[in-house]
């Protein structure tokens, strides 16, 4: 007994060690932009980088964006799915999973060639008209997570139940919606919020290929041209997914813990 939990400690270990070290060693790397010493000077750069301040703003107000946008396609989708018409679960569990299997490059592309200056709707005619393609591309990509998301947190409460309650009360379909079904999976909408605004961060073929001002972009042009930034911009980034890695996590001890519901 005592040499299994050896072992299982060392493939633990092991585990660790190759996520951790290199992430070490890049941490420590960005630290020597000063010869000799180790000094935050590679983050300070970054940090007054107007590129920096500008792309990250753009990024963060399109993955606000993304987020609204998704929980107001994916909840009332969800809610008419597992009231209504629970046999089409299979068809949206399916079409919901396409964004991990069709590649981001396939996807813009095919936006390009839909939405072209040449088309009927010109989204790339102009630049609010790319942003708003460019939003609806971060949605088709979070949409596994954030309907997945939305999926559990609706299996954890009774929504035929506290639909006819409040329909008994005079709410219309919007209303029971919007104060009802949503504030009791509120945990499990910020879960999918989280996981959006992290993918929307660190996105790179979308945005270059549109040619929009993003972090992703911004990202490969500093590592290309520099050589401690990179390493910071890697650290920082990494922060920024595992902050909203673990703000999911803190979320789930306040989930509801009732049982499951499959009906």
């Amino acid at each position: 007994m005592k040499q299994s939990k050896l072992w299982a400690w060392v493939v633990f270990g092991l585990g660790a060690a190759y996520f951790i070290v290199p992430l070490l060693a890049t941490f420590e790397f960005s630290l020597k932009m000063r010869r000799g010493y180790y000094s935050f000077d590679s983050y300070a750069s970054v940090f007054s980088d107007p590129a920096f301040q500008a792309t990250f703003l753009y990024s963060a107000v399109v993955g606000l964006l993304a987020i609204v946008v998704g929980i107001l396609v994916v909840v009332p989708a969800v809610y008419f799915v597992r009231l209504r018409l629970p046999r089409l679960r299979p068809l949206m569990e399916f079409t919901t999973l396409l964004p991990l299997i069709i590649p981001a490059i396939v996807l813009v592309y095919g936006y390009i060639r839909l939405y072209n200056s040449s088309s009927i709707i010109p989204f790339t005619g102009s630049a609010l008209g790319t942003d708003f393609l460019l939003t609806c591309a971060y949605v088709t990509l979070a949409l596994p997570y954030m309907y997945r998301a939305v999926d559990t947190g609706m299996r954890a409460i009774d929504i035929k139940t506290l639909t006819e309650a409040a329909q008994i009360m005079g709410a219309d379909t919007l209303r029971i919606i919007a104060t009802v079904i949503l504030p009791n999976i509120l945990i499990a909408v910020l879960s999918g919020a989280f996981l959006t605004f992290a993918i929307v961060i660190g996105e790179f073929t979308i945005a270059s290929l549109l040619n929009r001002p993003a972090f992703g972009p911004y990202l490969q042009t500093v590592g290309a041209n520099r050589a401690y930034e990179p390493s910071a911009l890697a650290i920082i980034s990494f922060v920024i997914t595992w902050g909203a890695m673990g703000m999911i996590q803190l979320l789930a001890r306040f989930a509801p813990r009732t049982s499951a519901r499959t009906d």
